[in-house]
């Protein structure tokens, strides 16, 4: 089809190109932070916000394609934008734009790789990110997702001197590749046989059940291995805290949504009818990975290992509702099905939002006091206060409180569950109810991780003396984090008009959407026959007017009355940040109650000590018993064969002949 200026899917292809250029202006300049910070990171920025403006505003026009002869011979580069297309395209555009502006004051001389470089890797990063979301073909999928993963590895390295950093980058790279191989053989099992490697050949292929089952199998361990599913969550625990944070911030609020992406186009789209046991399986791995995930996050010490393990948690969230999605669509549950998937890519655009500010918020505290150790924190509130209330937004729109989005999409996946009487199969309905359990608790866990994480961090009195001179983050860091801050608000107080448009992201897909009331702006009905709502706008409003009327009663009421003195402290008036709570003590309990999750080794004083220290390492069972013992498995098979490469030509010429006579063996 013909393209004009005004075809959003060209308009896409030139802002993520426009990426691209920026990024390599930072090679005009390579050693330059101030080029690379007031220039280049600003303009990157305003590309975000052109992809999330036409990204938004193509979610009501029609698909369209195009076809670029690039690339290897016979096989061209397909392009697609449609409404799923288009729904990821914006939550990477609005997302890059508050990351791209903190960034434009947060990278500093000493980060490790140069600037220019980094600011090269970066704009890549995303340009390739908008090329996943884009591609209509296997081909130019894979070369996006390997730009992808090598463009983000090294942005994990970044301070490559370091050697835990290296070995996490690593690992990181070797799992992503692992799923990328999964991924491809998935595309060759849904060619059906052909030599097509077009989506369109995809969608029109007719595979039988049993080949449709390993296509989706093989798509979710390869989309499952980039997202962090359990067991193959080992890479982001190691990767995230290497990162620097507005890396971090772009691999857990937008990479991981693109593992997502690929899930939802395989199940939905190119696979075309799910069958409804499938998505038993995404169920149970989903919600293992969200409690999982949440108990290791209660348990860190790092703050950024614990929203490394908190993404894990919202992943597991995500996933399941894929796996109910699918279990109400295999049984014709079409309206229960919308709702979970409303929910689920509700929630994804929620948690880009939310957890880029967290780890932005992250990257402040750590350039301010140059500490990850939460041990070490302490009563920040008061040294940088712009941190600490933008922050706040965040955890508090991540623990699931209204009216922040967070709330939103736990809700309306919470309503999703409750149709599980319905499903027409034995023994499922009485075990999904069960995952909502599951999905409580985790919500309630995740709000007892965010009171942990800010409490320890802003709260109380500074645990390290030279926390007195930590200094709030700039004007640029403030923008960045106000824009995510607002980004919350604004999708916990509109969740009516996000749903409705959610709701055509879903159409093309085989559902019709929900029957929203048209008549309510600031009501929530997504049900009306179910006679369940919510009103944000309402909640929000009862909030201010007891917060005026508290303010207003102190003030007028009481003003004569108010003294100020130190709180009460027990008639004990030495008391310092050694008695506050700490972050090992807020996870105590947790590791107590959930102790077969944990391998933990303490270090215990003994009673002739002179400086008595107790000390408890948790560690990951299924790193111990899982990948340890593989890669035991592996160095043995290479050593075992390493005898075959003795370093003699003969040698190698005696292999060259067998294979040969081997080969004219078989043909006969």
């Amino acid at each position: 089809m013909t393209q004009t200026l005004h075809s959003p899917l060209l308009l896409c292809l030139l802002l993520l190109t426009a990426w691209g250029i920026v990024g390599l202006a930072g090679l005009i300049r390579p050693a330059s932070v101030a080029f690379a910070g007031r220039t280049l990171f600003p303009l990157g920025a305003v590309c975000g916000a052109a992809v999330a403006y036409v990204a938004a505003t193509s979610l009501f026009a029609p698909a369209e394609q195009i076809v670029l002869s690039i690339g290897l011979p016979d096989l061209p580069v397909h392009l697609r934008l449609d409404s799923l297309s288009s729904a990821f395209l914006f939550l990477l555009g609005a997302a890059a734009t508050g990351i791209s502006i903190f960034a434009a004051g947060y990278f500093r001389r000493g980060e490790g790789t140069p600037p220019g470089l980094m600011c090269l890797q970066y704009h890549l990063f995303l340009a390739s990110m908008g090329f996943v979301l884009l591609a209509n073909d296997a081909y130019s999928f894979m070369l996006a997702w390997e730009t992808m993963a090598l463009s983000s590895y090294f942005l994990v390295t970044t301070q490559h001197r370091i050697p835990e950093i290296r070995s996490a980058g690593f690992l990181y790279l070797l799992i992503a590749h692992i799923g990328a191989i999964a991924i491809l053989l998935s595309f060759g099992v849904m060619q059906g046989g052909s030599w097509q490697f077009t989506f369109d050949a995809m969608r029109a292929a007719q595979l039988d059940p049993a080949w449709a089952t390993s296509a989706f199998l093989l798509a979710l361990f390869g989309f499952g291995a980039k997202a962090g599913l359990v067991p193959m969550h080992v890479w982001l625990p190691e990767a995230h805290p290497a990162a620097p944070s507005p890396v971090s911030a772009l691999m857990s609020g937008v990479m991981l949504k693109t593992a997502l992406y690929g899930m939802l186009r395989v199940t939905f789209d190119l696979l075309g009818e799910p069958v409804w046991w499938w998505g038993l399986i995404l169920l149970a791995l989903g919600l293992f990975s969200a409690l999982y995930g949440v108990i290791f996050a209660a348990a860190q010490t790092d703050m950024k290992r614990l929203l490394a393990y908190s993404s894990i948690e919202n992943i597991g969230i995500l996933f399941s509702g894929v796996g109910l999605a699918i279990v109400f669509a295999g049984t014709g549950m079409r309206i229960a099905a919308s709702l979970a998937l409303i929910a689920v890519l509700y929630h994804a655009l929620n948690h880009a939002f939310m957890k880029s500010l967290l780890f932005l918020g992250t990257g402040a505290v750590l350039h301010a006091t140059g500490e990850r150790n939460l041990g070490r924190l302490g009563g920040l509130i008061h040294r940088m206060p712009w941190v600490a209330w933008l922050t706040l937004v965040g955890a508090l729109a991540i623990a699931g409180l209204p009216p922040l989005n967070g709330f939103v999409s736990e809700w309306l996946l919470l309503q999703s569950f409750l149709f599980a009487s319905e499903v027409p199969q034995a023994f499922v309905n009485m075990l999904l109810p069960l995952g909502a359990a599951l999905l409580v608790l985790a919500a309630a866990l995740a709000g007892y991780v965010m009171v942990k994480f800010f409490g320890v961090i802003f709260l109380g009195q500074p645990r390290e003396a030279a926390l007195q001179e930590a200094h709030d983050a700039g004007i640029a860091e403030r923008a960045g984090l106000a824009w995510l801050a607002v980004g919350c608000v604004l999708l916990g107080l509109l969740p009516a008009q996000v749903i409705a448009l959610l709701s055509r992201v879903i159409q093309p897909l085989g559902f019709s959407g929900l029957p929203l009331d048209d008549g309510s702006w600031w009501l929530l009905v997504p049900l009306p026959q179910r006679q369940i709502s919510y009103a944000p706008l309402v909640f929000f409003a009862v909030i201010l007017v007891v917060i005026v009327l508290t303010i207003a009663a102190v003030r007028f009421f009481y003003h004569q009355r108010v003294r100020r003195s130190d709180p009460w402290d027990c008639g004990f008036g030495r008391l310092n940040s050694r008695m506050q709570d700490t972050a090992e003590g807020f996870g105590q309990p947790i590791r107590h109650l959930f102790t077969p999750f944990f391998a933990m080794a303490r270090e215990l004083p003994s009673a002739f000590d002179p400086a008595p220290r107790y000390r408890v390492v948790i560690g990951d069972r299924i790193w111990r018993g899982l990948y340890l013992p593989l890669g035991r498995l592996v160095r043995r098979i290479a050593d075992a064969v390493a005898w075959l490469q003795q370093g003699r030509i003969s040698t190698y010429l005696l292999y060259s002949f067998v294979t040969l006579v081997t080969l004219l063996a078989l043909m006969l």
